[in-house]
């Protein structure tokens, strides 16, 4: 099945009572999560949205908007009125609390379409997922009926048609994809792993300020990691090194790299972001040095050893062991400026 042959409906018609503020408003990387979905699926089918018609979203020209008719029963109403209204037999179905969402997954439930069935859903290690599937228009008799016995679950409707359940098991899509929020303690994770660096000239105290702040974040409950850049040649984790040091500290993992080798000791050159993916997950990730880079940065001065140096944007703090800026012992307010800028606040 082409992908312009899909249709594609965003079910953002609940009341987001969990979560105190309308989710598809929500912003994460400088979209909201309605973006990010339409975004997305842009060049698909017709994007259909289910609204709450107390608070209308604007969405775009080329999203179609739907509302529902029968109110307060929760996604099978928005399921049934934009499977209504598709001009495709086949429509994927996703809940716009879904951010991390690719359209990989839908084009990969697609290889499974064929007449045997009229359901096609995500399944996990643990759960169904019916807010990531594909429905055919051939359900809509079943969910009417549903609504009429005054049945609104949706695993009621998944066990009277022919739905096949798909795992993501062997295949490269990640199943974070799958991620709903909708909670404010959700949204912490999805802000995780937060990432900044610890810049300054030489010598100016990045080593002691991330020490401090590595305890300071496993005192929080956070797993740390650390990432150094060095301009030289480099032994990994001997003895008195920085990285040695980090470890010692709690760090759950440590890497460097230069222009020509990162340790783990591959020979060929890599930048932050491959190095950061290769790493064990870790809830907080300290990058030494990056000071050119687009890396939110903690800005370290001494008066011994400053030397005039612009720092690339953005700058989260500055601290120094002048009057100006954050002192290096301010450990817990510098941790709550990195927090409140990653939107990992209490």
């Amino acid at each position: 099945m082409k992908k312009n042959d899909l249709s594609v409906g965003i079910l953002a018609g609940g009341k987001s009572s969990r979560m105190g503020e309308n989710k598809a408003l929500i912003e994460y990387s400088s979209k909201t999560f309605l973006r990010h979905l339409t975004d997305e699926f842009s060049g698909w089918g017709q994007i259909i949205l289910s609204q709450n018609p107390r608070e209308v979203l604007e969405a775009g020209e080329d999203v179609i908007s739907v509302f529902d008719e029968h109110e307060d029963i929760g996604p099978i109403e928005g399921i049934r009125r934009i499977l209504t209204v598709a001009d495709s037999e086949y429509v994927f179905i996703c809940a716009v609390d879904m951010p991390l969402l690719k359209s990989e997954l839908a084009e990969y439930l697609t290889e499974f379409i064929s007449s045997d069935y009229d359901c096609y859903v995500v399944k996990d290690e643990k759960h169904f997922h019916p807010l990531c599937a594909i429905y055919s228009k051939a359900v809509l008799p079943v969910i009417e009926q549903l609504i009429a016995e005054g049945k609104y679950k949706l695993m009621e409707l998944l066990d009277r048609v022919r739905t096949k359940y798909i795992s993501l098991e062997k295949t490269c899509i990640s199943t974070k994809q799958l991620s709903n929020y909708n909670t404010c303690e959700d949204l912490k994770k999805l802000y995780l792993p937060a990432v900044f660096a610890v810049s300054g000239t030489k010598d100016s105290g990045k080593t002691y300020l991330i020490i401090k702040l590595i305890n300071e974040f496993i005192k929080e409950g956070f797993s740390v990691g650390v990432i150094k850049h060095d301009g030289h040649d480099y032994l990994m984790d001997h003895e008195g090194s920085d990285t040695d040091r980090f470890y010692k500290e709690g760090a759950v993992f440590t890497a460097i790299y230069n222009k020509d080798k990162f340790s783990i000791n591959a020979a060929k050159p890599i930048d932050h972001e491959k190095l950061i993916s290769m790493c064990p997950e870790a809830d907080i990730i300290i990058c030494e040095g990056f000071k050119d880079t687009s890396l939110p940065k903690v800005v370290v001065k001494r008066r011994e050893t400053f030397e005039p140096y612009d720092f690339a944007d953005p700058v989260i703090a500055h601290v120094s062991d002048s009057q100006s800026g954050l002192s290096f012992e301010d450990t817990s307010l510098i941790c709550s400026r990195i927090k409140k800028y990653f939107n990992i606040t209490d």
